[in-house]
């Protein structure tokens, strides 16, 4: 997988997805990782990426010209366009999955109030947002998607059974369990018995009701949205 990132805060990305797991699978061939500075693609003195916004308002707007001309030097046959906003579809460890089968993908960053409507009219096969809330730019929100992907890429985690065990993987429903190390006892705390038993089958099932728990605790929605007949789920 070849993966582009096209932002006007190029070091804000690169740190995070060259260190660790993500650095290990760009240095074995799992994927490639390209920064470009959208300031590269201005054509004016200035490098300007911005203007003020028809109709008025507060703050600027990010220019097409230099998003235009950045999809036509990256863009093959088989590339998806994604740009980051908090306008966007709620990103999702299903949409992580799908992704990390694509063969070339292109983010798009934006910055200050948003982006001209004709990039994403245009260029933009998806929008993803990573949350209800807004970034002073989508560098890192880009890093985040970028991060969850690339370590879906078989091989990337070492064990693949990594990530089939997560939390929002299979169903996406369910949080993970809680997880035990040695000590078996610190600061008064044990591990609970049954994980020391060496029967696989009673650990599953207390991982499965635990993580249920632990789902009905923390993101009780996850279980009401599991409940919904299939043909109104999602909308």
């Amino acid at each position: 997988m070849r993966i582009d990132i096209v932002t006007i805060f190029p070091e804000i990305a690169r740190g995070p997805l060259s260190s660790s797991i993500m650095g290990r699978a760009v240095g074995s061939g799992h994927v490639q990782i390209h920064f470009h500075d959208l300031r590269d693609y201005t054509t004016d003195k200035h490098r300007q990426v911005d203007d003020t916004p028809y109709g008025g308002g507060p703050g600027m707007v990010m220019k097409p010209e230099p998003f235009f001309a950045a999809v036509a030097d990256l863009r093959t046959e088989d590339s998806r366009v994604i740009f980051l906003t908090p306008q966007g579809v709620p990103f999702r460890q299903a949409k992580a999955a799908t992704l990390s089968r694509c063969g070339h993908l292109i983010f798009l960053c934006g910055h200050y109030e948003g982006v001209d409507q004709r990039v994403i009219e245009a260029l933009v096969d998806e929008e993803i947002s990573i949350g209800d809330y807004v970034l002073t730019n989508g560098t890192l929100a880009a890093a985040v998607v970028v991060d969850a992907i690339v370590r879906l890429i078989p091989g990337v985690l070492g064990d693949d059974r990594s990530s089939e065990e997560e939390s929002f993987s299979g169903d996406g429903k369910r949080l993970e369990f809680p997880q035990y190390t040695r000590p078996v006892e610190f600061a008064g705390m044990a591990v609970p018995a049954l994980l020391l038993s060496g029967n696989h089958g009673v650990i599953a099932k207390w991982r499965e009701e635990k993580g249920l728990e632990r789902t009905s605790a923390n993101r009780p929605d996850l279980l009401k949205e599991a409940d919904r007949p299939p043909s109104i789920q999602g909308k």
